[in-house]
C-alpha cells in the first residue's frame, strides 16, 4: 500500500529530528568515531508507529549501539515530542531497526566484479531480510 502525503511528511520531520537526537545522544555519551544516520522513517497509516531505518558506521558496533538506544527509547521519544510539539498532536512509538541496504549493494557489486554471476546463479546471494 502506497504511503500518504501526510505519512510521507510526518516521516520526514521525524527522520531530521531522529538523526539530529541520535547524533547528539552519541555526542554527550563520549562515543567517537562512529557515525549514526537515519536513512529512512515509515509511519504506519494510524500514525501510531514509526519505524526508523538507521545506518551505522562502522558496522561491527550497529548491534550494540542498537541495543543501548532501544535501552533510551523513553528519553528519545520525549525529546523528540519536544521537538515536535507544534506539528504533531500524539508521539508515535519508534522501532529502531539497522538499514542493511548499502551492505546488500556492496555485496552484489562484489559479486558482479567477480567470476560468478549472481543474475545466472541467484543462489550466490544471501536473501535480504524483510522487516
Amino acid at each position: 500500500m502506497e504511503e500518504t502525503n501526510r505519512q510521507k511528511k510526518i516521516g520526514g520531520v521525524l527522520q531530521e529530528d531522529l538523526a539530529a537526537i541520535l547524533q547528539a545522544h552519541l555526542r554527550d555519551a563520549g562515543k567517537t568515531g562512529i557515525l549514526i544516520s537515519v536513512s529512512k522513517v515509515k509511519v504506519t497509516t494510524d500514525l501510531s508507529q514509526a519505524k526508523a531505518y538507521l545506518s551505522i558506521f562502522p558496522a561491527k558496533n550497529a548491534q550494540e549501539l542498537l541495543k543501548e538506544l532501544n535501552i533510551l527509547k523513553p528519553q528519545i521519544k520525549h525529546e523528540l515530542a519536544q521537538r515536535t510539539k507544534n506539528q504533531l498532536r500524539r508521539m508515535p512509538n519508534l522501532d529502531f531497526y539497522i538499514d542493511d541496504s548499502l551492505d546488500y549493494i556492496e555485496n552484489i557489486e562484489k559479486s558482479m566484479k567477480g567470476d560468478e554471476n549472481p543474475i545466472e546463479d541467484p543462489d550466490l546471494l544471501s536473501r535480504r531480510k524483510k522487516s
